[in-house]
């Protein structure tokens, strides 16, 4: 095995070169990994002993999405799209192995892979949206060139990822692997592709799922879709008309044009502070990561009102008994009332069984005695 620098390593089995990146925790596409994937690609292309190339990520996940820390920072290296475009140039098939998640950059550069295998568990999607922004390195053009307009319309737009066995019918993903075996069935299924002489497939060229598309389905979408004053949705689906109406390196570049607009308007430096805040709000100082967390056996609420019911109602949801706690038997009763009808209505609504629903209510205990939080 070669260190090509700090996150990635190349190494050869047999025909194939493997191509490991490790960036914990979650593989983020940081300078140094766009850099080490390069500089890995030219080598594998280079060595003539190589046949194909096999790209995977190691520790819990395959790559999680850009290192959004750089959004705001002059790029000084490689981009995204340079990895990208030695994807593209690379002579021999690329197959790319998923586990975890491939979200934003990751499910964009396996995008750019020939072949794609995941485990069943693992979760492929676009949720750029969720920070104001639109895929930037080709997620809104070759993703309706794997799996149609309409479906990555709704992808780019709503930010859901997708199971692996949904991208398999929907022709993201190849083939499913082995959850405990994905780099082994992953060899096996590039040693497959050699022994059967399949040839590399740029997701750039084939065009036949953006070929014919209607401009209704457009029109039909936007209508049918209430984006509640988010800039972003509305500004994915003109990428999207771009795909099907423009030559792909023309609406690549319209991608990104729409992405670095998107990334300097208000409302995503909004989300993106939202985004980063809540994270840091996760963490308590000077707690370490591996200070041991107390188990839970039961919860006391004070108060019955909205806020109490709702936090005994999580509780209960999570299979807790919950003792609620009021100075006054009337206020006891409704707030113990409405807790009820709430749960009724999830009933109605399909979300939960009526089993269900009696067996959550009934972890619900209410009193006027303090001294009923207590242990007995």
């Amino acid at each position: 095995m070669t260190a090509i620098n700090s996150v990635t390593d190349l190494a050869r089995d047999g025909a194939v070169a493997v191509i490991t990146l490790n960036n914990p925790p979650v593989n983020a596409l940081s300078e140094a990994m766009r850099e080490g994937l390069i500089a890995a690609l030219r080598e594998a292309e280079a060595d003539s002993a190589v046949q194909a190339t096999l790209l995977i990520c190691a520790g819990r996940t395959f790559i999680a999405g850009a290192d959004i820390s750089e959004f705001d920072k002059k790029l000084t290296g490689a981009s995204l799209r340079d990895v990208h475009t030695a994807m593209d140039a690379a002579r021999k098939p690329i197959v790319v192995a998923i586990h975890g998640t491939a979200l934003g950059g990751g499910l964009e550069t396996a995008m750019c892979g020939h072949y794609r295998v995941a485990v069943p568990s693992a979760k492929l999607g676009q949720p750029e949206v969720a920070l104001g922004l639109v895929p930037g390195a080709g997620g809104t053009q070759r993703l309706p060139r794997l799996i149609g307009v309409e479906k990555a319309l709704e992808m780019v737009t709503d930010g859901k990822p997708i199971s692996a066995a949904d991208g398999l019918a929907l022709g993201l993903v190849d083939a499913l692997m082995p959850e405990q075996d994905l780099k082994s069935g992953a060899l096996a299924f590039t040693r497959q592709l050699l022994a059967d002489g399949k040839s590399i497939r740029h997701t750039r060229d084939r065009d036949e799922k953006v070929t014919g598309v209607p401009p209704q389905i457009f029109s039909d979408f936007r209508k049918s879709h209430n984006f509640r004053g988010f800039e972003a949705p509305e500004e994915a689906i003109k990428c999207v008309e771009a795909a099907v109406t423009m030559p792909f390196d023309h609406a690549l570049d319209f991608e990104g044009r729409v992405f670095l607009a998107c990334k300097d308007s208000l409302q995503s430096k909004a989300q993106r502070y939202a985004f980063f805040a809540e994270r840091k709000a996760g963490k308590i100082p000077g707690l370490a990561d591996d200070t041991p967390v107390l188990p839970v056996a039961k919860v006391g609420v004070i108060g019955a009102g909205l806020m109490g019911g709702g936090i005994a109602t999580v509780f209960a949801n999570a299979s807790l008994p919950v003792t609620i706690v009021e100075t006054d038997a009337a206020a006891l009763a409704r707030g113990l009332d409405t807790i009820k009808s709430n749960y009724e209505s999830s009933v109605k609504r399909g979300r939960i069984s009526e089993e269900e629903a009696r067996a959550r209510f009934a972890r619900i205990t209410g009193t006027l005695a303090l001294e009923d939080l207590g242990d007995r």
